[in-house]
């Protein structure tokens, strides 16, 4: 009888657990490694968090600042900032100068950005009010930046790993 009673209470916490870790936890931007997969960081975000990457031009050597704005399981490209016209930089664009900076509202939706952070340009990860070293965090290695949505388990998960 006693086992009955383990294995039905056994049986409930199994069935608990996994409700609870198919509930849906919010989204994060994730920071994954382009080859393997193997996932660099993950952010908590939520609809219009800004996330951005800012590197420096590798032949004119001024900072570039490409902005995105979460929506829903997209990034969508709401700003772009440059200090010269250069190789891979829109020389066609309506863009306005501001403060010594060249200003551009860029088409794009993005399901997944590319980036190959490198020494030379620096590239930095903006998530809202934080900061991350791309270069360090990644060793330099290509990645593929994301959002997703992660079950109230893996958010929970994350409040005990951090």
């Amino acid at each position: 009888m006693r086992r009955r009673y383990v294995a039905i209470a056994t049986l409930l916490v199994l069935l608990l657990v996994g409700s609870v870790a198919a509930l849906p936890g919010g989204r994060v931007l994730v920071v994954e490694d382009a080859e393997t997969g193997e996932q660099y960081m993950t952010v908590p975000v939520e609809d219009g968090t800004t996330v951005a990457l800012e590197y420096m031009h590798s032949v004119e050597k001024t900072r570039v600042y490409d902005e995105y704005t979460v929506r829903g399981d997209h990034l969508e490209m709401t700003r772009m900032e440059f200090e010269s016209f250069g190789w891979g930089l829109p020389s066609g664009a309506n863009v306005t100068r501001k403060d010594g900076v060249y200003v551009f509202d860029p088409p794009g939706n993005y399901t997944r950005v590319t980036v190959s952070p490198g020494d030379v340009a620096g590239h930095k990860l903006h998530v809202g009010a934080e900061s991350y070293d791309l270069v360090a965090r990644t060793n330099g290695r290509s990645v593929h930046i994301h959002v997703t949505q992660r079950s109230a388990f893996g958010a929970a998960k994350d409040q005990f790993n951090t």
